[in-house]
Order: C-alpha cells, then sequence, then structure tokens
C-alpha cells in the first residue's frame, strides 16, 4: 500500500488516506444557506473516495462574506442542511471537515463568474472591515479599520461557529487564517498599520488569531482535530513570510492545533507568484521540520504520484487536491488505480471497479 492510501489518526478521528478535498468556494449558497447543490457537490467527492472533505470557506458573520453567495454558519437555521450533507459524507466513508472564515477587506464582491469585482453599497454590497482602512485594491471602497468591539464580535462569531459545526456534526473544523482575508490581514504588516495592542510587533499581529482559536477550542471537542490555513508568504518585501510562519505555527502547536494547512499569497494584487507544480510544498515541508507540527500540502499537485512522492520525502502529512478535484470528483479512486493501490469502491460502483 502507497503512502498516499495509509490511514491517518489525528486525535480521535481516523482518516482513510492521505487525499483531502481542499476547501474551495462554490458561491452558490442563499441568505448562507446550502443547499442540494452542496450535497451534490460534496456528496460526489466522498463517492469518489477522498479521506477528508474540507467545506469551502463558510462566513461566521454575514458580513465575512466574499461574496453574497457564499455558505454560512451565524445562525442555527444553517445547521440543518449542513448535517444532512455531513451524514452524506460520512455514510460513504469520509470524515467531513469545514473551513470557517471572515473574508474582512475581501468581503462584498461579486460571484467570480460575474467578474468577481466589489458590489456597490447600493446594489447588493456592503461596508467591509480590516486592521487598517487600506483597500485590496486601489480603486475599491475602502474599509473601515475594525474597532475593539468589532473585534470582540468576531471572535465570538468564530466561538459560535464552532459550536455549530460540531451541532451540525464536522469533525474536522479549520480556521482560515490565508488568503489575504481577516485573519491573514491581521497578520500582514501590508494590511495592518494599527498602533494598539493588535498591530506592530509579531505577537501583536498574531493576537487576533490566537483569541480565535481559544474561542473556537471553547466550542468544539478536545478529541477532534483543529486545522489553521495559513499563507506561509505574502511574496512581498515587508509583508508576512516563512520565517514568521514557522515561528507562530510553533506558537499554534502549543495552543493546541493540529495541523497547518500551508498555502501562501492573496495578500495584495500586485505579488509575483511562482506556480509550478508543487510550488508551496516546501512551505509545508520547512513548517513540519522546524516547527513540529503536522502539514498539509496544497497548490498544483495534480497526480497521484506527486502527491505519494510529498508523503514519502516526508514533505507533508496530508496531500489537499483542489481543482484536480473538480476537474475528477474521483480523483482518489484514480490515483490509486494509478498506484497500484487494491481500495474499496462505494458498493453500488463495484460493476464499474
Amino acid at each position: 500500500m502507497s503512502t498516499l492510501f495509509s490511514p491517518l489518526k489525528i486525535k480521535s478521528i481516523l482518516i482513510k488516506n492521505r487525499i483531502a478535498m481542499s476547501p474551495m468556494c462554490m458561491y452558490s449558497a442563499i441568505d448562507g444557506f446550502a443547499n442540494d447543490y452542496h450535497l451534490v457537490h460534496y456528496g460526489a467527492r466522498a463517492l469518489g473516495g477522498a479521506g477528508l472533505i474540507i467545506q469551502e470557506a463558510t462566513a461566521v458573520l454575514p458580513e465575512g462574506r466574499i461574496t453574497p453567495g457564499d455558505l454560512g454558519i451565524w445562525e442555527d437555521g444553517h445547521i440543518e442542511k449542513l448535517s444532512s450533507i455531513v451524514n452524506f459524507i460520512e455514510a460513504y466513508g469520509a470524515v467531513p471537515g469545514i473551513q470557517i472564515a471572515h473574508a474582512g477587506r475581501k468581503a462584498s464582491c461579486d460571484k467570480s463568474w460575474l467578474g468577481g469585482k466589489q458590489l456597490d453599497l447600493d446594489h447588493r454590497g456592503w461596508q467591509t472591515v480590516a486592521p487598517s482602512a487600506i483597500a485590496f485594491n486601489p480603486d475599491e471602497r475602502p474599509p473601515v479599520a475594525i474597532d475593539q468591539t468589532g473585534i470582540e464580535k468576531v471572535v465570538e462569531a468564530f466561538g459560535q461557529a464552532a459550536r455549530k459545526a460540531l451541532a451540525a456534526g464536522f469533525k474536522v473544523v479549520e480556521i482560515h487564517a490565508a488568503h489575504g482575508y481577516l485573519v491573514h490581514q491581521f497578520l500582514s504588516p501590508l494590511a495592518n498599520q494599527r498602533t494598539d495592542r493588535y498591530g506592530g510587533s509579531f505577537e501583536n499581529r498574531t493576537r487576533l488569531l490566537l483569541e480565535i482559536i481559544s474561542a473556537v477550542r471553547s466550542g468544539w471537542r478536545d478529541d477532534l482535530p483543529l486545522f489553521v490555513r495559513l499563507s506561509t508568504t505574502d511574496y512581498v518585501e515587508g509583508g508576512w513570510n516563512v520565517d514568521e510562519t514557522v515561528k507562530l505555527a510553533g506558537v499554534l502547536k502549543d495552543q493546541g492545533v493540529d495541523l497547518i494547512d500551508t498555502s501562501s499569497g492573496g495578500m495584495v494584487p500586485y505579488a509575483k507568484i511562482p506556480f509550478r507544480p508543487g510550488y508551496q510544498v516546501a512551505f509545508a515541508e520547512r513548517v513540519r521540520n522546524e516547527a513540529g507540527i503536522m502539514t498539509s500540502a496544497v497548490g498544483l499537485i495534480t497526480t497521484g504520484q506527486q502527491a505519494e512522492e510529498i508523503l514519502a520525502q516526508d514533505q507533508a502529512d496530508l496531500v489537499l487536491i483542489g481543482r484536480p478535484m473538480l476537474r475528477d470528483p474521483h480523483f482518489a479512486l484514480h490515483a490509486a488505480k494509478e498506484l497500484g493501490d487494491d481500495v474499496s469502491w462505494p458498493d453500488p460502483y463495484h460493476r464499474a471497479k
């Protein structure tokens, strides 16, 4: 059996293989509510053999949505449909996970296939918040610098989101602290120019994330995994960097985080990102080795053999598959065949195996 198709145990949860579906926004919800699209979308990847399904960025507050089509988990009414999705995922052998998020200054945008531009306040848009009143794009409406009351509201919302995720039956929760969204905005000096206890030093810029982790842990079971997705670098001089990521990962390990989902970029539109196969794997390897915490690798990993080599070389503990899994819901089953592994298929599909 390959390393890719060996199980991974994190706390009380056993993931049947090392392939996870990366959280990818579908922008197909209404008022934050999941619907049959999400059931079919995530259910298909569970049928397709993935060990872990991480649901897309799910907003902890309505103003934290990237678009009006984002999933939400800010009210109890959201739980029912999410629970039915969880039940289907588990019925076909996958572990259900959820990424909880707040978009900060990158909120109030149109859906990607409609251009993704910031929405006007008088046309479905809303006022955004950020650590400082600096827009993502110069031609966009600046965010409002969030005050202490607003920060406390966000922290509480993350904690409540964890409680709702637990009530829905999710077995993994991931805090989204990457890709230029609110928590990452606090981490990066490119977006955070505050002079209070949330700005300036490394300790101050990481304070919001640590407060969120504390709130999430208060609403989450101690025996269930907690992930954090980080952008390991902004790719810009003076921005958040890999050295700070390694330092932060060590702190997060001490705070009860089980795995760092190592991504990169998203803070500013002018960053030059060196896209190439596996371009973020070295970040996962460095965090894993230097901070002594489990990591996942993600980004232009497109074949079973490539994923197997990453794991076999101890560069990461888990591989997240994004767009290849959009193209092929059965990526995991096909990767098993590619590697010569005999894995179980859903009973109704056996005639095709």
